[in-house]
């Protein structure tokens, strides 16, 4: 079992990483492929991969395509920082709700331990 103050270095340990993710980027990249017929030719080439992030805004899905490489990296990134954060703060919320019950039960056996009072009834 871990003790109040492992837990709260864990927090902390987590709060730095929260600190350290400076761009996120909700959403995913996919690759698309068109079939196109060239000039003269009647089977379709397959032409691709364009990558396109999207993403969900409102009640609506928002494409951006990604047409260069330096594009495509800082977006793949931006997704893998996105996944960590949530990670992060997945691994904070169970981590603050054990602490919380620790307290809890730590604060029920010291009412449980309190001596009685030398107080006699008069």
């Amino acid at each position: 079992m871990d003790s109040l103050q492992q837990l709260e270095a864990q927090r902390l340990v987590i709060l730095d990483s929260l600190k350290s993710i400076r761009s996120v980027r909700r959403g995913s990249i996919t690759e698309q492929f068109f079939p196109v017929r060239r000039q003269g030719q009647k089977q379709k080439v397959r032409r691709g991969p364009y990558y396109v992030f999207t993403r969900h805004q409102g009640s609506k899905t928002v494409s951006q395509r990604l047409t260069t490489p330096e594009a495509l990296q800082q977006a793949r990134e931006d997704v893998e920082s996105f996944k960590r954060f949530q990670a992060l703060c997945r691994d904070y919320e169970r981590l603050t709700e054990k602490l919380g019950a620790l307290e809890r039960e730590t604060a029920q056996e010291k009412k449980r331990l309190k001596p009685e009072s030398n107080k006699t009834g008069k």
